[in-house]
């Protein structure tokens, strides 16, 4: 059974950083392209970066310059280090994986962001 586990969410005030961590079971992790998503109340469900299994990244413009993804295969997990946080980026951040062969997608079940003094 597949699972994703993310953690590290939290309250923090404009300008902190947070480091968001997502942990995977039951595949083979380096076969996945690891991404973060994030989404806002009332908002869709929007990429923030993705790291590809050699290391290639993409961010969001949203967030250039401000998170870095990284991953670690040999402990299958993929983080994501948020500095210079926002009230705006507040919101539920989800961890997803995607198959680099085949048509075949996990996600997790979210943890919660809050940026606010």
């Amino acid at each position: 059974q597949v699972q994703l586990v993310e953690s590290g969410g939290d309250l923090v005030q404009p300008g902190g950083s947070l480091r968001l961590s997502c942990t995977a079971s039951g595949l083979t992790f380096s076969n996945f392209v690891m991404s973060w998503y994030r989404q806002a109340p009332g908002k869709e469900r929007d990429m923030v970066a993705t790291i590809s299994r050699t290391g290639r990244t993409t961010y969001a413009n949203s967030v250039k310059g401000r998170f870095t993804i990284s991953r670690d295969n040999a402990k299958n997990t993929v983080y994501l280090q948020m500095n210079s946080l926002k009230a705006e980026d507040t919101a539920v951040y989800f961890c997803k994986a995607d198959h680099y062969y085949i048509t075949v997608a996990y996600w997790g079940q979210g943890t919660q962001v809050t940026v606010s003094s």
